[in-house]
């Protein structure tokens, strides 16, 4: 029998932290740390082709409105099938270990909704906004294209949603993820300790619905 996991994601501009995490999820448990990646959502520069931008919506910015919501549109869809390959082997890497994934977990941000792209072009700090927001949802896509259920959690929020959530003191959580990337060793940075804690609770969320259900 497969044992269920989840994946968690922490993304930047151009790539992602993956950190996938496995059953136990019970009261009071921490689940396993059992595999953590960096994933690429931006192709590199070949021979005579250059890297495409990490900031897309900086270079879109250079260019009229049309072709800027062109760009962004192409864009968008390679950075989500870039994150659908990546997404479906992390899958699949996992069955191979006999670890079904179930679930997904991606940090987010303020969560306010983007202005029309004229607007965003016309600011910097919503620049960085919408830029944010297209490697998040790109990853969302992948994860729902791969079959996964999705949470998004605010990282403001997210130790005290956890708390709630399991049951635990945040104190205690952030001793106990601190701990988890012991298996792995390094890096376990901010990247991946979110990233862990958010993909946490997915699998404790499908595991309580599974329970609820059964």
């Amino acid at each position: 029998m497969m044992l269920r996991a989840a994946l968690g994601f922490r993304a930047h501009s151009g790539w992602a932290v993956m950190v996938a995490v496995a059953e136990p999820v019970a009261a009071l448990a921490a689940p396993m740390v059992i595999e953590r990646l960096r994933i690429e959502l931006v192709g590199a520069g070949t021979a005579g082709r250059a890297a495409a931008p990490v900031q897309p919506y900086h270079a879109a910015r250079e260019l009229d409105l049309e072709q800027a919501r062109e760009f962004i549109e192409r864009y968008v869809a390679d950075a989500t099938r870039r994150a659908e390959s990546a997404v479906g082997a992390a899958i699949e890497g996992l069955r191979g270990k006999d670890w079904e994934a179930v679930a997904c977990g991606i940090l987010l941000a303020s969560g306010r909704p983007l202005p029309s792209l004229a607007e965003i072009l016309a600011s910097h700090p919503l620049i960085h906004t919408a830029e944010g927001e297209l490697f998040r949802n790109a990853l969302k896509a992948a994860a729902e294209s791969c079959g996964l259920p999705v949470i998004g959690v605010r990282e403001a929020d997210l130790y005290a949603r956890a708390a709630a959530q399991l049951g635990t003191p945040a104190e205690r959580l952030r001793s106990d993820v601190d701990g988890l990337g012991r298996t792995l060793g390094p890096p376990w940075r901010q990247d991946e300790k979110y990233a862990t804690l958010v993909g946490w609770l997915a699998l404790s969320k499908h595991c309580q619905s599974s329970i609820g259900n059964g």
